[in-house]
């Protein structure tokens, strides 16, 4: 196999042959010099002693099969070695393993890697049939505060970041070949959002810039607190955020005040500059000493719509 190139996690890696356990070995890898094999054995990575019973010291019992808190926390560590700042998503993310492992490295290396879950707020098969029984439907309060993203995803995030368990008591034992108590706690911060769906008719005519604001501040890269909710019906001309990073400009007319004081803000990176003239994007975006710019288009729409010509 030797000479053998391939791609991986950002870089090009050259295969030279096998280690003694069967392993690929490889040079000019960033993170290791020995691609994993496909399958891990460990005992750390046992899902019941390490995934259902942290939980369960968590939570109580509220969630069946979680992986293995060091399962997830060696995947990571082998991507994110070299990536202090990584942004690691995780579109399904179940009990929440993801973001403590993410919180596990941060604290072991002093890296400031971010995390996004996302789940749904679907109840268990059991629960649905009992919350029917009593009366409830899908909707309902009752159903939705059982659902997994209320019910286990952010109660662990809380009580993990926090270092106790859903009842508020200290947690008792330090975190797997670590001096480190869990009832440290991490130095990290959360945001929870709620998805739902905006009226097309709305956003067409620009009315939703207020409910979009959270998603630009994640496309920006998550710096900083999510900037709050805007007050009033006016929508400002134009938002210089040092702390997130970032800056929007909604009127064209204020360009060459917004240019002056983005210039002046060392700290942002990406500016968002919301027109329908492509001419006009990018005459603005030259002008900007910055890392990354997007256009914003007037009916937000269209910057979300797959495969669009545009």
């Amino acid at each position: 196999m030797s000479g053998t190139i391939k791609d991986i996690a950002d870089g090009r890696i050259v295969v030279t042959g096998y280690a003694s356990d069967g392993s690929v070995e490889a040079e000019n890898v960033e993170t290791h010099s020995i691609m994993p094999k496909s399958q891990w054995s460990f005992d750390t990575y046992d899902a019941r002693d390490f995934g259902s019973k942290i939980l369960k010291v968590l939570l109580g019992d509220r969630f069946d099969f979680p992986k293995s808190l060091y399962a997830v926390h060696d995947c990571l560590n082998y991507f994110e070695k070299n990536k202090p700042n990584a942004l690691i998503v995780d579109f399904f993310s179940g009990s929440g393993t993801t973001l403590h492992a993410v919180n596990l490295l941060n604290a072991e290396d002093g890296g400031h890697c971010r995390c996004i879950m996302v789940t749904n707020n679907e109840v268990s098969d059991a629960e649905s049939k009992t919350l029917k029984k009593q009366g409830y439907q899908l909707g309902d309060e009752e159903w939705g505060k059982l659902g997994i993203a209320r019910y286990v995803t952010w109660p662990r995030t809380v009580c993990s970041i926090e270092g106790h368990d859903v009842n508020g008591k200290p947690l008792k034992g330090n975190y797997l070949n670590s001096d480190r108590p869990m009832a440290d706690g991490f130095k990290a911060n959360a945001a929870y959002f709620k998805l739902g769906f905006l009226d097309k008719a709305s956003v067409r005519i620009g009315r939703q810039f207020r409910e979009m604001l959270p998603t630009l501040w994640m496309k920006a890269g998550c710096y900083g607190p999510c900037p709050p909710e805007l007050s009033g019906q006016k929508i400002p001309e134009y938002m210089v955020l040092p702390e997130n990073h970032m800056a929007i400009l909604n009127d064209n007319s204020c360009f060459a005040k917004f240019a002056d004081e983005v210039g002046n803000e060392p700290e942002i990176e990406t500016v968002y500059l919301v027109t329908d003239s492509d001419a006009d994007y990018r005459s603005m975006s030259r002008w900007l000493d910055v890392k990354q710019t997007y256009q914003l288009y007037r009916d937000y729409l269209d910057n979300f719509r797959i495969n669009s010509r545009r």
